[in-house]
């Protein structure tokens, strides 16, 4: 045991003289590495000391009955509940017999590290067993120090998945998409296999994220691997690794990614693509729990829950002998579908505004504004590369704008080529001519009219047509039959 120069700070909890004196002269010849802190004569007395100083004290030395109701099991309960990591040492005057194990279980069951008797009661100076009772409190307060560190440990773990579970948000609000985080959460309460598939670009890995880390193993590994991007000569060694010496440059051993996953989730995306002789290695694990290493006669045990995914027909894979039938049964005991951004339109806004909000934060950029003429174009439009389009979309326009995103814009980050519309009733490309320039006169003849038919036509009526022209209804009828145009019965 190494002292570290920190003082083991003690709470007191007696309520005879006699007895604080014996605990007092007992840890005195300590002093430079125990201190007793405060001392209280009854339970909820210190209960409201440790509430009021938590994280202060490191072992609390009590009387097993203390005055004022609360005392015994009850009250190292309640200690245990402000601070888990505080140490709990018992003096009592219930037993003689150290060895009275019925007794030491029931404190041990509600908290206690340890306990001693207070007889022989003619031991005025030191509390009986003064060297072991010493012990236990340095042996106590280093559970102390392991307990707390074990929590800070725990509190990183989980200020990690909360993060990532920040970073991979699922973004969408529309009814389809509400029953898709639904079945997230229940997913993640099992450890059942799960296959999970849609479009390409639909988001399956952060499906697959969300029920790993919102599942019972999120303290574990998550271990991604993309079946299809790994020569079929390495998916064997890939996923079950192989011992030292297995074959020619084998020159050390190499862990498997079933065995990195062990008591986490493995993610096999695009697991269409494993060859067959995987596959039929990956059943085996499925269907035992065990891996076969090349190099190696025994079989290692693995606890691994398998999500996979896959943007293909399965069953027609199956019906092709490409995939087999008794793995696809076996990863499709939980299915789940990622539903393409086209059938899920109203998340688009939702979806926009997120990227931008995220990727100008990372560009060190203003987040621009998007009008809604630009909205309507992105509503628009048919997104085949789905929400990983969206987000490339939506970085392409950061590049390119300064405070607003207009139509135009929007336009050529979704690739949509720019032309110039043919003439209609109500264009200008006809009149816009080099080979026919229009003296002025006739030029604001042929705009009045073209102009007058726009506003009558989106108009309910003459006179809705001549308010939005700003015209008295006479004056509004006179220039109408100067134009030519017949009276607007609608």
């Amino acid at each position: 045991m190494i002292f570290d120069g920190k003082k083991i700070n003690l709470l007191l909890i007696e309520d005879e003289d006699y007895d604080v004196r014996r605990v007092m002269n007992t840890v005195k010849p300590f002093e430079e590495r125990i201190k007793v802190l405060d001392i209280v004569s009854n339970g909820m007395a210190a209960l409201e000391l440790l509430q009021s100083k938590k994280g202060k004290f490191d072992v609390v030395i009590m009387d097993y009955q203390i005055a004022g109701g609360l005392m015994g099991e009850n009250l190292i309960t309640k200690i245990k509940e402000i601070d888990t990591s505080v140490q709990i040492i018992v003096i009592t005057k219930m037993t003689i017999n150290l060895t009275d194990y019925n007794f030491a279980n029931k404190l041990i069951k509600a908290g206690a590290f340890w306990y001693c008797t207070k007889y022989p009661g003619d031991i005025e100076e030191f509390i009986y067993q003064p060297t072991d009772f010493i012990m236990s409190i340095f042996n106590a307060h280093e559970k102390c120090l392991l307990e707390r560190e074990r929590f800070r440990s725990y509190q990183k773990l989980h200020k990690n998945v909360e993060d990532t579970l920040l970073q991979k948000k699922i973004v969408g609000e529309s009814p389809i998409m509400t029953e898709l985080k639904g079945e997230i959460k229940k997913f993640a309460q099992s450890n059942v296999n799960t296959l999970i598939r849609g479009s390409s670009g639909t988001g399956k890995e952060l499906v697959a994220f969300n029920i790993h880390y919102t599942s019972d193993r999120k303290y574990e590994n998550f271990v991604i691997i993309n079946c299809g991007s790994l020569p079929s000569q390495l998916v064997e060694s890939e996923l079950f690794g192989y011992e030292k010496g297995a074959f020619t440059g084998a020159d050390k051993k190499k862990l498997g990614l079933f065995e990195i996953a062990n008591h986490g989730t493995i993610f096999l995306d695009e697991i269409t693509e494993l060859p067959l002789p995987a596959q039929v290695k990956l059943l085996r694990v499925i269907q035992e729990g065990e891996i076969e290493k090349i190099g190696r006669t025994e079989k290692i045990k693995v606890d691994v829950r398998i999500i996979a995914a896959t943007n293909r027909n399965v069953e027609e894979e199956v019906k092709e002998k490409r995939f087999r039938e008794d793995l696809y049964y076996r990863l499709n005991v939980l299915p789940i579908f990622v539903p393409d951004l086209k059938k899920r339109v109203t998340d688009i806004p939702l979806l926009i505004e997120y990227f931008l909000s995220s990727i100008s934060i990372d560009m060190g950029k203003d987040k621009p504004e998007i009008p809604e003429e630009t909205m309507k174009v992105f509503m628009n439009y048919e997104w085949p590369g789905n929400v990983r389009e969206l987000k490339n979309v939506v970085q392409r326009m950061l590049f390119s704008s300064e405070g607003r995103i207009t139509p135009l814009l929007a336009k050529r980050a979704l690739g949509i080529q720019e032309t110039i519309p043919e003439a209609n009733e109500f264009g200008f490309g006809d009149i816009f001519n080099t080979e026919n320039i229009l003296p002025l006169k006739d030029m604001e003849k042929v705009l009045r009219e073209r102009y007058f038919k726009f506003v009558r036509i989106n108009s309910d009526s003459d006179t809705d047509a001549a308010k939005k022209l700003g015209l008295a209804p006479p004056n509004y009828y006179r220039m109408a039959k100067e134009l030519g145009l017949k009276k607007n019965e609608s």
